[in-house]
C-alpha cells in the first residue's frame, strides 16, 4: 500500500501543475499579471510530482 501513495500524489501534483499553467495562460491572455502566481504555482507542482513519481519508483525498486 505505501508504494501507491507516491504515485498517486504525483499524479494530483502533475493534474494541479497541469490546471495552473492553464490558468497562467488564460491570466496572461486577459492581460493580468496576476499569471507570475499561476507560473510560480506550475513550477512548485512540478517538482513535487517528479519528487513523488522517483519516490516511488525508488519504493517500488528497492
Amino acid at each position: 500500500m505505501p508504494a501507491r501513495i507516491p504515485k498517486g500524489l504525483a499524479l494530483y501534483a502533475t493534474l494541479i501543475c497541469v490546471l495552473a499553467l492553464v490558468a497562467a495562460v488564460v491570466s496572461f491572455a486577459n492581460g493580468r499579471w496576476i499569471g507570475i502566481i499561476w507560473v510560480l504555482l506550475a513550477g512548485l507542482t512540478s517538482n513535487m510530482a517528479w519528487y513523488y513519481h522517483r519516490r516511488g519508483r525508488r519504493s517500488t525498486a528497492g
